[in-house]
């Protein structure tokens, strides 16, 4: 059984952040431990609630989602961002998810889909939403027809791309280990190098940086 899942939610207004909350209290293992009117409130709370993952609003005052979760990213990178936004527009999509946000969900999603995301974005690092991934096939044809492909300039080995394709296929670290016959510790070793030299943040960047560049089929 999945152990308690620690949550904040950013958003400044009340009365959706109070509706997600009263939504999501139906599932046991989700525990709301922080709200935050804006961006400095909630990062001015992290170190004392220790949430492992935040649900983010975009339009703040103060401190607004974006700069909140480029903040998150780079001084608490053990805790995730789920944005939680009406705003669907591609620029900040791709901007968030190669600056620290492991999932981007509409304001519009049913709780169990919020739920949901909630849970892969702890358990295996991002949650890619069929919207999410119409942009990411949008920016890798784009790339293709305005740029040549990095792909080519990108080397990495055959374990190195077995890995990368079964994180983009959503399996867990225990997973990819028991299907190439290595320790997840391995896995968790090679993710880690290869987000050091593509410089991203998290599992999420990764997948986004593979598919856009095409390292995986």
């Amino acid at each position: 059984m999945l152990s308690e899942i620690k949550v904040a939610i950013a958003d400044d207004h009340k009365i959706f952040r109070k509706g997600v909350i009263t939504c999501l209290r139906q599932y046991p293992n989700i525990k709301f431990v922080l709200e935050a009117d804006n961006g400095e409130e909630l990062i001015n709370n992290l170190e004392q609630t220790k949430p492992d993952i935040v649900l983010m609003d975009l339009r703040m005052p103060i401190k607004d989602g974006i700069e909140a979760t480029k903040h998150i990213s780079k001084n608490f990178p053990e805790i995730a961002v789920l944005v939680l936004t009406m705003h669907e527009e591609e620029k900040f999509i791709t901007h968030l998810m190669e600056n620290g946000a492991n999932g981007y969900l509409l304001k519009n999603a049913d709780p169990s889909e919020i739920k949901k995301a909630i849970i892969e974005v702890v358990t295996k690092g991002y949650y890619l939403t069929n919207f999410v991934n119409r942009i990411l096939l949008k920016r890798t044809q784009t790339n293709v027809k305005n740029a040549p492909s990095l792909s080519t300039e990108i080397k990495i080995n055959e374990k190195e791309k077995n890995v990368l394709r079964y994180i983009c296929l959503e399996f867990t670290s225990q997973q990819i280990g028991e299907k190439m016959n290595i320790s997840s510790r391995t896995v968790e070793t090679i993710k880690e190098r290869l987000m050091e030299r593509f410089g991203t943040k998290n599992t999420a960047g990764l997948v986004f940086f593979a598919v856009k560049n095409e390292l995986v089929e």
